[in-house]
């Protein structure tokens, strides 16, 4: 069956006639959702189903960002509320390993919570290092203020996902913590040099370099390309993401419809798949958008397939254990101070 090398977000809570055609014809790897899709536990499964329908893969990927603090899509009154990456690198006590537990912990509930839905890839965890003075884009969002930390919490986080059967997808690659500017709305410039980026940015993206999935970021880094951010750099791509992190599963770009990106919509697409990335993401459902992404991606093939496909097969069949109950008392109880 052939898929095109895409992720496309949808409207509303329910797929609209024009949708549901246009994604058949499409045929996109997979779906994202954000909060405008989200209604109840029951509204959701209809359409994360009705998503996997008009592809004809009951195994597409289902993102969604639930990271916990600030960037959590799914929420009260049918869903709880997480805490910021950075509260599970403050709990009390001094004790690491306490952290990663918890940290593991909170995520595969979350897991659960998404697993529920139909819901099966995370864009957690976040694995940016924070910088004094940088932009607070990532700030609490961020597990830790060492790459140390960072990497330990983060990898406690994916495993706490892949446990219960949701795949992790690593962020912003090759790292956003230096960032000055948001993204979402500008293009950051990074000014640092090679050697303090290769220590503490790219450290944690290192250690987990063999998670399934990773996320770009759109930044500049002058030290690598001074022209292109590394979504559209294959510079960036090839020598610091693949060769020097070591990061070998399937790359995604960051939402095309970011204004740190320049072009339109066809030119930023061809840009990301020349670079290097292996699939586009577009998040708001803006037909008028999706269609020249759809356009110039074409299919999803080669290396950029088989990355896929290898994403995929580390879904487990069946997710770990849990007792629900004891879970989240303990997990509430780290956080009263228990």
């Amino acid at each position: 069956m052939s898929v095109r090398a895409c992720i496309f977000g949808c409207a509303g809570l329910e797929l609209s006639r024009e949708e549901a055609a246009f994604f058949a014809d499409v045929k996109p790897w997979g779906f994202i959702l954000f909060k405008r899709n989200v209604e109840s536990p029951d509204q959701v499964r209809r359409l994360v189903d009705a998503l996997r329908a008009t592809v004809g893969r009951d195994d597409a990927p289902v993102l969604i960002d639930q990271e916990g603090g600030r960037v959590q899509r799914l929420g009260p009154p049918h869903w709880p509320v997480y805490p910021t990456g950075r509260a599970y690198g403050q709990l009390p006590g001094n004790d690491p390993l306490l952290r990663r537990e918890i940290t593991r912990l909170g995520a595969r509930l979350m897991a659960h919570d998404l697993a529920e839905l139909g819901i099966n890839a995370d864009c957690v965890p976040v694995l940016d290092v924070p910088q004094a003075g940088a932009h607070d884009v990532i700030g609490d969002r961020a597990y830790g203020e060492t790459a140390e930390e960072v990497a330990l919490l983060g990898r406690a986080a994916a495993e706490g996902l892949i446990a219960g059967g949701v795949l992790p997808i690593i962020k912003h690659i090759p790292g956003h913590g230096r960032s000055m500017a948001d993204s979402h709305l500008g293009l950051p410039v990074v000014d640092a040099a090679l050697e303090d980026l290769d220590a503490v940015d790219f450290a944690p993206f290192r250690v987990l370099s063999d998670m399934p999935m990773a996320m770009t970021a759109h930044v500049v880094y002058s030290a690598i390309d001074p022209k292109r951010p590394a979504t559209t750099s294959r510079k960036a791509i090839k020598h610091v993401i693949r060769d020097s992190i070591g990061f070998h599963g399937l790359l995604m770009s960051d939402d095309l419809s970011m204004k740190a990106l320049s072009g339109d919509f066809k030119a930023r697409t061809k840009d990301s798949l020349a670079a290097g990335c292996d699939v586009v993401l577009h998040c708001n459902g803006d037909m008028a958008e999706m269609a020249p992404i759809a356009e110039a991606c074409g299919k999803l093939s080669g290396k950029a397939r088989r990355r896929a496909e290898g994403a995929l097969a580390r879904l487990a069949k069946r997710p770990e254990p849990i007792d629900l109950a004891e879970a989240r008392a303990r997990f509430k109880s780290a956080f009263d101070g228990g």
